[in-house]
């Protein structure tokens, strides 16, 4: 099985998925795709010599660039890694499934257009929660909507801010977040 990760800022995620998957004879890391030319991901992609391709807004509402770099690479399934645009109807109905992303809460709370990264750490901390975790999701089109693969919790006390909390969700990301993608495909196939 041929993945292809998208995402729009350092890359953590997608660092971890490619060391995750560098061993693994059955599913392959084959594009790294990104909206932003300055993007950490790009550079992971780089040194790991996976192919790349950055797109503008405007390519990936369209999508035909991106869909046929998908298709020259025969991309089986695309994993959303910290990557912020909405995904096309166009590209949903070409991988129906098919395209998991990750959110840095426990949906349906603090889902949607906006919520996102750190925005969505100072509203669980203003809230006030108890806990919090990361989603593991199907995307359909509509924002954090998809169907729950799996979802992973921490606690939350009084002492914590928005920053402790995107530490505790950044180590559940890593460690789940791999596993997660490999159950995910292994079910499917």
């Amino acid at each position: 099985m041929n993945i292809a990760l998208f995402a729009s800022g350092t890359g953590s995620n997608v660092y971890n998925i490619i060391q995750y998957f560098k061993s693994n004879h059955l599913i392959n890391v084959v594009a790294v795709l990104s909206n932003k030319s300055n993007a950490g991901a790009l550079n992971h992609a780089k040194n790991a010599g996976i192919p790349s391709l950055t797109f503008s807004k405007k390519d990936f509402t369209s999508a035909i660039t991106v869909e046929e770099f998908l298709a020259e690479r025969k991309v089986d399934l695309i994993v959303l890694a910290g990557f912020l645009l909405k995904v096309p109807e166009s590209l949903i109905d070409l991988y129906p499934n098919k395209i998991i992303n990750i959110h840095p809460a426990l949906l349906p709370n603090y889902g949607g257009k906006g919520m996102y990264g750190m925005h969505v750490h100072n509203a669980v901390i203003a809230a006030q929660e108890k806990k919090s975790g990361i989603t593991i999701h199907l995307v359909n089109e509509n924002y954090d909507d998809g169907a729950t693969i799996a979802q992973f919790e921490c606690g939350l006390n009084a002492q914590d801010t928005p920053q402790s909390l995107a530490q505790k969700v950044s180590g559940l990301e890593k460690s789940h977040f791999p596993r997660t993608i490999e159950e995910y495909i292994l079910k499917i196939k």
